[in-house]
């Protein structure tokens, strides 16, 4: 996870000056189709906005731009949560429209799945190092929620994220998950982007395949070391065309393909036969 410093300083919420004892952190989306962090954080960095939070997660990236200091209070869940939670954004895939309310048309699911699944991995990472840093259980009752259980608990005011994005795309992703997700994270079992965050099996069910060319054209695709998201990452594979040699199905139906040059395994849910 890169994390890069930019304190919204010209915003009122930091000139405030509001500190909070952490009792807990707030997961959100940005609810618009936005995925360039750095866009935000630009925008955000005025007195005029009566609105701050104390992160976004960049959606191309997974970078994780710090806008406020942890201990800072926020102004990011209109209720309560204030006082008590850090407040974090994901960046949604700029290929989705809103159409009304919480609803969005896509117009590239694979794109957009991509973006979902990037944020939530460095959302995982970040709120893991930040429960650590605090002394905070993950699934303790009401220490991670997102907008939309905060605005149940009468903590927040009434947004659905981010459960809508995930849901419209079909992730599979809940808050549950990601809370397991989180813990299974500070016990150093590594950042997993399955629903109910399995732990690794044995290698999936699969087998040996005729060798066949697969083409990578997104730019931080994980080389893992197992056929699953659970699995440890052996860096980057760059855009280009690759051999594969065997097939698995992991946790959650995703497709895996083991590499020729016996690099690790990628997932094949974001590479097309060439």
């Amino acid at each position: 996870m890169k994390l890069v410093q930019s304190i919204l300083t010209k915003n009122d919420c930091y000139k405030s000056g509001r500190k909070i004892t952490v009792k807990g952190l707030m997961l959100h989306s940005v609810g618009c189709p936005q995925s360039n962090a750095s866009v935000f954080v630009k925008n955000w960095n005025r007195s005029d906005l009566e609105a701050c939070v104390h992160g976004f997660i960049d959606g191309n990236t997974g970078t994780v731009y710090q806008t406020l200091p942890w201990n800072h209070r926020g102004w990011h869940a209109g209720g309560a949560a204030n006082n008590t939670h850090i407040g974090v954004e994901m960046c949604e895939p700029a290929c989705i429209k809103y159409t009304s309310g919480a609803n969005f048309t896509c117009s590239d699911l694979t794109t957009a799945k991509a973006v979902a699944k990037r944020t939530y991995e460095a959302a995982v990472e970040l709120f893991a190092s930040l429960c650590k840093q605090y002394g905070l259980d993950p699934m303790k009752d009401g220490v991670i929620i997102s907008h939309r259980e905060g605005c149940a608990r009468g903590l927040a005011s009434n947004h659905g994220d981010p459960e809508h994005l995930w849901n419209q795309l079909g992730t599979g992703y809940t808050m549950n998950g990601f809370r397991k997700a989180v813990q299974a994270d500070m016990k150093g079992g590594g950042v997993t982007t399955t629903p109910n965050a399995e732990k690794p099996t044995t290698g999936g069910t699969g087998a040996t395949v005729k060798p066949y060319l697969v083409r990578v054209t997104i730019p931080d695709l994980y080389i893992r070391k197992g056929p699953g998201t659970n699995y440890g990452k052996n860096g980057f594979i760059k855009p280009g065309v690759y051999t594969i040699v065997e097939e698995r199905t992991g946790a959650g139906a995703s497709k895996w393909g083991k590499l020729k040059s016996g690099a690790g395994w990628i997932s094949l849910d974001y590479a097309k036969k060439a």
